[in-house]
């Protein structure tokens, strides 16, 4: 199967890892010779209820056996995502009342960016060093890494850039300003959280010159953070949210909430003002009220924090110089690309998976699902430990 996944399979490195799946349940997946891997990854922190979760399987038979796709999304009341939306918006703050779906994260984040610019009829965006929303050519403008875009220039005009966490950088958000794009904790760059009620700041400085503050809640949201959404940790009620990854339990899916009154904006002046053919798929959405009626109705939040406490506590080793995040948001960082590396590499070859961060050699993924177990967890930390051990006598 390898040699078709590299032969008819469009790459995005050069050196893919390569597992030949054969099936996944619960906390770990399997390969075709029936080695088992316990998921510290849970598909990049898409699989918020681990593997084959039984209230989302059910939820997806039973809408397939109702009807898939019947029309573009915005012209039929369907269902799924009607309830879905509905329970979504009755667990936001009250100006963050209406969701417009769409097909994945970074297609939320484009119509993030052209909302706040329909709001204000301002052109500027901002966004940070190091950040990533995405990577369409809209949300590749607002990624802070150049590295990864400077081949794919001209990119859309009118962005700028501050650093994470530094509040001098404020002053360059003006009246000239649509809208700052944020991480509520930045990933590609390290799991950075906000410091000194830095998001707070920022959405007074939005406020002050009439800028509106997006933020991106890909990673953080649905119960990962051990709040439903990231940005309840740090005192802020953004403008508009972008949402997308565990929102559908392993389903493609992702969308942007902001108020009616500037979300009624996007159907007139122009009509159309974002479409999508397949946003709000009744099949996905079905998976997505599943799952957040998992998150809400059970106490996966709250022990979201208690397993952080967990890792924090069996991740003492001399290679791992701390551990950055929040909740089942974790990084564990070394001082060495290379060592950061074999780490990933062996502990897979022993039956554990980890993963990189996009911007961070020196990080560590750990962001496993919400339903793994404290036995699990310990399990995988066990692995961990072995393979630093293992390093470390060699250096």
């Amino acid at each position: 199967m390898n040699n078709d996944f590299l032969k008819y399979q469009a790459q995005t490195s050069p050196y893919p890892l390569g597992m030949e799946v054969s099936h996944a349940i619960g906390s770990y997946i399997y390969d075709t010779n029936n080695k088992k891997y316990l998921d510290f990854v849970a598909g990049v922190s898409a699989c918020s209820l681990g593997h084959q979760h039984p209230r989302v399987n059910q939820a997806i038979k039973d809408q397939l056996d109702k009807y898939s796709h019947v029309m573009v999304y915005g012209e039929y009341s369907q269902s799924p995502a009607v309830q879905y939306c509905k329970l979504l918006v009755e667990n936001l703050p009250e100006s963050l009342n209406k969701v417009y779906l769409v097909n994945s994260g970074t297609e939320a984040t484009e119509g993030a960016l052209k909302l706040v610019r329909r709001v204000t009829g301002r052109s500027q965006l901002i966004s940070c060093h190091n950040a990533y929303h995405g990577n369409t050519m809209g949300s590749m403008s607002v990624m802070g890494f150049e590295e990864r875009k400077q081949v794919f220039r001209p990119l859309i005009p009118d962005v700028d850039f501050i650093t994470f966490n530094n509040e001098a950088d404020l002053e360059k958000i003006t009246t000239k300003t649509a809208g700052i794009i944020l991480e509520s904790i930045q990933g590609g760059a390290g799991f950075i959280e906000p410091q000194n009620g830095f998001l707070t700041k920022v959405k007074k400085r939005c406020d002050e010159v009439g800028a509106l503050l997006i933020i991106d809640e890909i990673q953080p949201g649905f119960g990962r953070t051990g709040k439903l959404f990231g940005f309840e940790n740090y005192n802020v009620i953004p403008d508009v949210i972008v949402i997308g990854k565990g929102m559908g339990g392993g389903m493609p899916v992702g969308a942007f909430v902001a108020h009616e009154k500037y979300m009624d904006l996007l159907s007139h002046d122009p009509k159309l003002g974002h479409i999508t053919t397949f946003g709000g798929h009744p099949v996905i959405a079905a998976a997505c009220l599943a799952t957040l009626q998992e998150v809400i109705e059970t106490n996966l939040m709250q022990a979201a924090l208690e397993k952080e406490k967990l890792f924090r506590t069996l991740l003492v080793h001399p290679l791992i110089q701390e551990i950055r995040g929040k909740g089942l948001m974790l990084a564990a960082m070394t001082s060495d690309t290379e060592i950061t590396n074999q780490v990933i590499l062996r502990c897979q070859d022993k039956g554990l998976i980890l993963f990189w961060l996009l911007f961070e050699g020196c990080a560590i993924r750990i962001t496993p699902p919400l339903t793994i177990s404290e036995d699990e967890i310990r399990e995988g930390c066990a692995i961990i430990l072995e393979v630093m051990d293992e390093i470390q006598s060699k250096l």
